[in-house]
């Protein structure tokens, strides 16, 4: 028998159970099924496996030429130029239609490769980004990538992660599961390992925990049945497709486009018609109105945005920056409010045991033991495999190897998981036929539930907190009979102790702090912490000053209120997830755009609610499914510079919008006028596509370019109020200076057709593309702003490749002639007084704006969004869809 066949023959055998089939039956003919024991796979069987099914993804991220070709080719004027070139092949203007052919030819390689090279940098972002869960191989538990999940994998779940394969669950322990991703249920689903009877649907398969699905409660372990494609949502996933809404950047390039598509359609229908009505030849009057609405149309406007966001990317990834969608790189400018977690953001994150303290406030080692019993993290063989840093903290104490062998006649015998209303753990140990249950958490929390605190306790947990340290108290008492402990038996507690942690503030975040002040941004702290603690944080490190406000303060407030809390308050404390999230979502509602960084399972609802929602590599899986942006470090300067790359990005699309508006509207506007007064075409149409190819194809360095400080200053936004108002002010501006041309070739040199074409081409050509030096900047006079190399490269080397085109041999070809010597005097005359009227024209134009910053249109509830979906895919199913306010154009 080959290798081949037995191969196939062991895929058979554990790999055609499905996820409801596998909820009928008990756990041990599931395991019989997928030919495992409870021990979990060995190494080499999982290879094995993972090379029979692939990898437990949807699908990844993988550019295709064919797919980025094809969207280039989707625009209906090029279609329509295409054809036109084509029939006017077959009427005998063969010239023409190969001129317009390689144009056109030359323009769509132009945007498919700068948006492929954009994808191939999306690409390489999303290999960086990774998930982990906790597997048992060969007998141990050891973190792995959750793309090496395989069928018959022994999964451990806790609280917060996010399911990465359809599992049967082995043991469960208060175990309850989000699942709206998969039934659009809200309300979390209680799971145990008991059977459910056949044909189940999805929403009562509670014996399995299904893909992409969020443990909202208790731990367990399970067993993988399917992954990838083969699992509940892999199918869902895979039938439905993938569309990611458009981000209020995407919206405002959208608008920006139908309007020049609109002016376009006017302006083509009535040259159209007027040429029509001057008894021009019909094919001649469609090719020219078709070129003048591919010229005023922003033809490489993708393309110039793809350059950006890709270069952003790149700049953004060697500054520890991921960004899961490029377009969202733009979002991150837009930030004014930042509400922040403060563990390893303020802090170095680096949480270590300091002391045990008895319950008189002295050095005690029992309460360090019956943390270690009273602990979730996951230990094999003396190490630790995951958990919360708390109890990781624990175990990597020096204390705690000294404790090691006391802890061995221990036995546990239930949990009673930790969760975020509580805020406390508890556990059933038996020692020597003694039960115990021990609750570790919060000091609020535990004392609340003791009996017989001793006095000198306040004094002591206050000295701590003034100090900025965490604290967390262990007590016990006496188990009940019954194995199934309840949040009822979590009373009449002996407080046993104190164990005291040490985060140190961050070195670098008072410097981040500042700099995020700079950029105009506000930061505020979120934390489930002490009051005490987070104040004292916040005042090491300078943040100004405002009120802490408390949970209580924050459930007590109508929205009304809480926004007047918000206003006046630095640090929220000793708030729960769905709080963070409220305060978050008030906080937008008063028309600010609001990004939340965290990394925990508390934070994923904030992160949710946020306009941009930014972790960390290092986060739970819950948390970097919700972020849009992953930092490598989790480091406010990181953020900062994020927020700078936004806002480049932004500055530097902009110059190529108003470019657009100003050049291209001008010239088109100046072909409408000149089709009214001459006898003849005053551009062939193979001459305005050639003009529009070149102009932008000098706009393609304008990513490169450098931006003022001020342009990066405070956050801006799409307003077409204010691309509207440029276009009707100095497209003008620019059809005089054309006007001015029509004169000087016809009044001073007396101008056939062809050289009336020849002038008007060198001069559209260079009077629209060099203006990108005034325009680029709202410095006056411009040169006090430095252009990128660059774009001064690619910008002089078109203007020459105009003045030089007609003394070539293609000039014949093109429908050129030589230009007599005095025109260029002539040309650079208006060059240097187009330009100094644009210099005024822009005084003028800005001082007339209002005082906000250009683009700040804005309204309450601007944006919904947002996110769902498993780790496990690159491109996810998204619930809800972002929509931009109407204001924002």
């Amino acid at each position: 028998m080959s290798a081949e066949t037995v191969l196939s023959t062991r895929h058979d055998a554990w790999a055609e159970l499905d996820v409801t089939t596998a909820a009928t039956l008990d756990v041990e003919t599931v395991l019989a099924r997928l030919e495992i024991s409870s021990a979990g796979l060995s190494e080499a069987q999982a290879r094995e496996r993972l090379q029979a099914v692939g990898p437990n993804a949807i699908r990844t991220h993988r550019t295709r030429r064919l797919a980025v070709l094809a969207r280039q080719l989707r625009s209906p004027l090029l279609i329509l130029l295409a054809l036109t070139a084509i029939a006017s092949y077959f009427l005998g203007e063969p010239t023409d239609a190969l001129i317009i052919g390689a144009i056109l030819t030359a323009s769509v390689g132009l945007g498919f490769f700068n948006e492929y090279r954009a994808e191939k940098s999306a690409q390489a972002l999303h290999s960086q980004i990774r998930h982990t869960c906790v597997v048992r191989r060969d007998g141990l538990p050891r973190p792995v990538n959750v793309t090496d999940v395989v069928p018959g994998d022994i999964v451990e779940l806790g609280l917060g992660q996010v399911v990465p394969a359809d599992l049967r669950l082995v043991s469960a322990v208060g175990l309850e599961c989000e699942e709206s991703v998969l039934t659009g249920e809200s309300m979390p689903v209680a799971k145990s390992i008991a059977p459910v009877r056949p044909g189940a649907p999805l929403a009562e398969l509670s014996s399995c925990a299904l893909m992409g699905s969020v443990v909202h409660a208790g731990s367990g372990t399970a067993v993988a049945v399917a992954t990838g494609g083969r699992a509940e949502f892999g199918k869902i996933a895979l039938g439905l497709g993938q569309r990611h809404p458009d981000t209020e950047f995407q919206v405002g390039l959208s608008r920006f486009s139908m309007l020049l598509v609109r002016v376009a359609a006017v302006l083509t229908v009535t040259i159209f018609v007027i040429n029509l009505l001057l008894h021009r030849p019909v094919i001649d009057a469609l090719l020219f109105s078709l070129a003048i609405a591919v010229g005023i149309s922003p033809q490489l406007l993708p393309a110039v945005v793809s350059t950006s966001l890709a270069a952003g990317t790149r700049r953004l990834a060697q500054r520890k920056v991921l960004v899961k969608r490029l377009v969202c790189i733009e979002d991150l400018g837009d930030i004014e409010v930042l509400f922040t977690d403060k563990t390893g953001t303020l802090t170095e994150g680096s949480i270590s045991l300091v002391r045990s303290l008895g319950p008189d406030g002295t050095p005690a080692d029992e309460p360090l033991k019956l943390g270690l019993l009273c602990n979730e993290a996951v230990v094999a063989a003396g190490r630790v495999a995951g958990g919360n840093p708390l109890d990781v903290a624990l175990w990597q104490a020096p204390a705690a190897a000294a404790l090691g062998a006391a802890l061995t006649p221990y036995r546990r015998l239930a949990v009673l998981p930790f969760d975020h209303e509580r805020r406390i753990v508890s556990v059933v140990v038996e020692h020597e036929g003694r039960r115990t249950l021990i609750t570790k958490g919060a000091p609020e929390a535990v004392l609340s539930r003791c009996v017989g605190v001793p006095p000198e306790m306040t004094a002591t947990l206050a000295a701590e907190f003034a100090a900025g340290n965490r604290v967390v108290a262990v007590a016990d008492r006496p188990a009940p009979e019954s194995l199934q402990i309840t949040f009822a038996d979590e009373c009449d507690l002996v407080l046993r102790g104190l164990l005291v942690f040490l985060d140190p503030p961050k070195a670098s975040a008072s410097h981040a702090l500042e700099r995020l002040a700079g950029l105009g941004i506000t930061v505020k702290v979120l934390t489930g912490d002490n009051p005490a603690v987070a104040a004292r944080l916040c005042a090491d490190l300078g943040l100004p000053g405002g009120r802490v406000a408390t949970g209580q303060d924050v459930a007590a407030a109508d929205d009304d209120g809480l926004a007047a809390l918000i206003d006046r308050s630095t640090v929220f404390a000793r708030v729960t997830p769905e709080q963070k999230a409220r305060i978050v979502r008030v906080q937008r509602g008063g028309g600010l755009d609001v990004a939340f960084l965290g990394d925990g399972v508390n934070d994923a609802l904030a992160l949710h609610a946020a306009d941009v929602g930014v972790s960390v590599e290092t986060a739970t899986d819950v948390a970097k499914d919700a972020a849009d942006v992953l930092l490598l470090e989790k480091d406010l300067n990181v953020l900062a510079d994020g927020v700078m790359e936004g806002r480049r990005i932004f500055a530097n699309t902009m110059k190529y919008v108003l470019m657009g508006t100003s050049s291209n509207f001008g010239n088109m506007f100046s072909a409408a006028g000149a089709a009214l007064v001459l006898g003849f075409l005053p551009m062939l149409p193979s001459q305005i596509l050639l003009n529009n190819l070149l102009y932008d194809a000098s706009q393609l360095a304008i990513p490169t370019d450098n931006v003022d400080r001020e342009q990066v200053a405070r956050p801006a936004r799409w307003s077409m109020k204010l691309i509207q108002r440029f276009m009707l002010f100095f497209g003008p501006l620019s059809s005089l200076f054309d006007f001015a041309t029509f004169a000087v070739m016809l009044g001073i040199f007396h101008a056939g057709p062809p050289l009336f074409r020849t002038g008007w081409f060198v001069e559209s050509l260079a009077t629209q593309t060099l203006v990108i030096f005034a325009i680029r900047t709202r410095r006056s006079p411009f040169f006090r702003s430095h252009p990128s190399l660059p774009l001064v490269a690619t910008t002089l080397g078109v203007v020459l490749i105009g003045v030089a085109l007609p003394a070539t041999p293609v000039a014949r070809i093109l429908g050129f002639v030589p230009l007599p010597g005095p025109y260029f005097l002539a040309l650079a005359l208006m060059v240097v007084f187009y330009l100094g009227l644009i210099e005024v024209g822009k005084q003028w134009f800005y001082r007339a704006l209002p005082a906000v910053p250009a683009g700040r249109e804005r309204s309450a509830g601007h944006r919904t969004h947002r996110r769902a979906g498993p780790f496990t895919t690159v491109h996810r199913i998204r619930r809800r869809s972002r929509a931009s306010d109407p204001g924002h154009g």
